[in-house]
């Protein structure tokens, strides 16, 4: 069997209220600082679709025919992108479809706690093809690549 590759990237715990938190990482879409959360509870990898054109330079979408749950919503339209490069500490996605949603609600959510707008989110899709580990205590996402 073959040796994988490690990349281990640090995490930061963003208070929500007493007892809970999200798990952020700073990251880059398109060579560009992009704000993330890694959501266990996520079924999929999806960026904000108001958000992403700076990203990218573009609002060319391909609408999806699957209507996309949870979130806080019953159902929202999705669209699919191609994102050139994600990238989380060392780890680097290249030529990816993604999921655009439109996260204006989670983002209105974060600024009346006063936190930062988020451009997307790591869910499990990413998770589970990458082999992530999180490590709470030492704050870590450890990703693995084939070698």
């Amino acid at each position: 069997m073959a040796a994988k590759r490690k990349f281990i990237v640090k995490l930061k715990m963003i208070r929500i209220d007493k007892r809970g938190c999200h798990l952020a990482v700073a990251g880059k879409i398109n060579g560009k600082k992009a704000h993330l959360i890694v959501d266990t509870g996520a079924s999929q990898t999806v960026f904000d679709k108001y958000r992403i054109e700076h990203f990218l330079g573009h609002k060319k979408f391909e609408k999806s025919e699957a209507l996309s749950t949870g979130l806080g919503t019953n159902s929202m339209e999705s669209h699919l992108v191609k994102i050139p490069g994600l990238v989380v500490g060392d780890f680097e996605i290249k030529d990816e479809i993604m999921i655009l949603l439109d996260l204006s609600h989670v983002n209105e959510s974060y600024a009346l706690m006063k936190l930062k707008p988020v451009d997307g989110v790591i869910g499990g899709d990413v998770l589970k093809k990458y082999n992530g580990v999180i490590d709470y205590g030492k704050k870590t996402l450890t990703l693995f690549l084939p070698k």
